[in-house]
């Protein structure tokens, strides 16, 4: 049996130089690290924006995953390369980019596997991407560190900012699946080893540092950011911040080379930004601003991914990201699976890949509920994409497009697994009607004389959506909450105990009033508890904690038995992981 790493392994990949050069940028451009993967320094994104038009974001999202996967990822490097193939014969098409998030080790050695696509649809090098890659969640996890450090150090010596032990928020990180560091102790060296203190780790991708990383549009707004985050309060109830113990600069010089965007490419050697990686179930789910900008002033599509299912990555995506940076995209992917139809209509995971028309049509509420609110709340156009397995029968294909195209939502299969980009033609041209009746008539291939925005047929600038949020930022922040559970997650109302109201107003108190919401919750359900599928009603939302991102800017709102800090399953694909003789690496997926 052929697999993902046998596929990845055998392909040809172009020097990234010749991938640079397909987006215009010369060798001097950009800084390899090696010959297939680069950093684009973010002074020459900046060059390349003033001088270019802003290409059409595409969003990919999904309906609630299931435990055997629906391939979002695989989703989003396939339109990449199918609209690159529509635009071989179809010029007037133009050029598509990728912007993906970096996959993060916890899961690479946990339960999911890698996040580098899947089949003849993957980001390559891929055994790189999935492990160290670049180097950007180290530097990630040693600017959160010292962070720490510095303020246990600043306890140490006499606490001049009369820093409460009790009442320290940032945690130490470490990008691996760790459960005995959910709770530790440290400072227990003596008189030369600290003062002792309760602390916890969270993985990196939960961090506020890479929330804030993800954020920010330059080095002077990272330092900025970095400053404001509250690391801790004082006795006196006063927030203690970054700036306060004066901790900014360094972290900034750690983050300096890591902020800059990393190009890669496809197996079809189209050019794809990977930076940045967030989970969408505890944090806000996007791969970095500068990544996506990246594409948006170098290719005339940009398609980038949120984490798991609309109710979350797509939310925060248009609620925190979009708002943050004025963007907003022209149309949704949203992706389905024939088993996770039946899943969600009540089929066992065991049973999914058996066939059952009606329980694909069964399981079709959790799916009209995430397209329902991607057109009626933020007014996009969704186009349902069915990740086509080799399981699926024509005839349960047939009956679930006909059963959205009932609806008027466009759905179309797509083979990109097995076929690449021509497996995503239909995908591809499905999306670019669908931007077009968004946008109006209009041509994105560039000239290289032409800076001026594209025109539509009747000669036109064409207007592009307006964006509709979930919620104001004026609410208060137990509103916020509560419209975000109601009108996403259909629930009855949101349990917020008193300790959490007291936080809430306390936030509230600190200017922290206007800040966007990111809700961690469970991505198996619409609620917060991961049994109940399909598209359950009337629920509530039981809120255990919420935390201040002063620096990333949103308030995170703990629901449900969420944890940010994974562990390990009884056999963790860690197991299966090795390198042969050769050195080359085997058993990742």
């Amino acid at each position: 049996m052929t697999t993902d790493m046998d596929i990845a392994l055998s392909a040809e990949l172009d020097p990234i130089v010749d991938i640079a050069a397909g987006l215009g940028l010369d060798a001097q451009d950009i800084i390899p690290h090696g010959w297939t993967k680069a950093k684009v320094p973010i002074d020459v994104l900046d060059e390349a924006a003033a001088d270019a038009t802003e290409g059409r974001l595409i969003l990919v999202t999904a309906m609630s995953p299931t435990p055997a996967g629906e391939g979002k990822t695989t989703t989003s490097i396939g339109l990449a390369d199918g609209l690159n193939e529509l635009a071989r014969s179809k010029p007037e098409v133009g050029r598509a980019v990728l912007a993906l998030r970096e996959p993060s080790m916890g899961p690479v050695f946990g339960m999911k596997g890698g996040a580098a696509g899947g089949g003849y649809a993957q980001v390559v090098p891929m055994e790189d991407i999935n492990l160290h890659f670049t180097g950007d969640f180290a530097a990630i996890a040693a600017a959160n560190n010292l962070a720490v450090t510095m303020l246990d150090n600043h306890i140490h010596f006499g606490n001049d900012l009369d820093v409460d032990p009790r009442r320290i928020h940032i945690r130490r990180v470490v990008d691996l699946n760790d459960r005995a560091l959910r709770g530790v102790v440290v400072g227990l060296g003596g008189l030369n080893g600290g003062v002792p203190r309760e602390d916890a780790f969270d993985i990196v991708v939960a961090s506020e540092v890479m929330a804030v990383f993800c954020l920010s549009t330059s080095l002077v707004d990272l330092k900025e950011r970095l400053g404001r985050i509250v690391l801790a309060h004082s006795r006196g109830r006063e927030p203690i911040t970054v700036a306060d113990i004066g901790a900014a600069g360094a972290m900034t010089a750690l983050l300096r080379n890591a902020l800059a965007p990393n190009l890669v490419q496809t197996l079809e050697h189209s050019p794809a930004f990977i930076h940045g990686g967030p989970f969408a179930n505890i944090a806000h789910g996007c791969n970095s601003l500068l990544a996506t900008k990246a594409g948006l002033a170098l290719g005339d599509w940009v398609v980038t991914e949120a984490g798991f299912g609309a109710d979350l990555g797509a939310e925060k995506f248009l609620d925190i990201k979009c708002r943050i940076a004025g963007i907003w995209p022209s149309a949704v992917v949203v992706v389905a699976t024939l088993r996770a139809l039946k899943y969600h209509g009540g089929v066992d995971v065991a049973e999914v890949n058996s066939p059952d028309v009606s329980a694909v049509l069964e399981g079709m509420g959790n799916l009209e509920l995430h397209c329902r609110n991607l057109r009626e709340i933020y007014g996009l156009t969704p186009v349902v994409c069915f990740n086509r397995f080799p399981t699926d029968t024509d005839e349960e294909m047939a009956a679930a497009i006909a059963h959205l195209d009932g609806l008027g939502v466009a759905a179309v299969e797509s083979t990109h697994w097995a076929d690449g980009g021509k497996g995503a033609l239909a995908l591809a041209e499905a999306v670019v009607d669908a931007a077009a009746g968004v946008d109006g008539e209009f041509r994105t291939i560039r000239d290289e004389n032409r800076a001026e925005e594209p025109h539509d047929s009747s000669g036109t600038r064409p207007q592009r959506a307006v964006p509709r949020y979930s919620y104001e930022l004026n609410e208060p922040l137990e509103d916020k909450i509560r419209t975000i559970t109601q009108r996403i997650y259909q629930a009855k109302d949101v349990d917020l105990p008193t300790a959490v109201k007291r936080k809430l107003k306390q936030f509230t108190d600190e200017g922290y009033g206007d800040a966007p919401i990111c809700i961690a919750k469970t991505q198996y359900s619409l609620s917060t508890d991961a049994s109940l599928r399909g598209a359950p009603k009337d629920h509530i939302i039981a809120v255990k904690d919420v935390r201040l991102s002063a620096g990333a800017g949103f308030v995170v709102v703990i629901a449900g038995d969420i944890m940010t800090m994974p562990g390990l399953p009884k056999e963790p694909s860690a197991l299966k992981i090795d390198v042969n003789e050769d050195g080359n690496i085997t058993g990742l997926f």
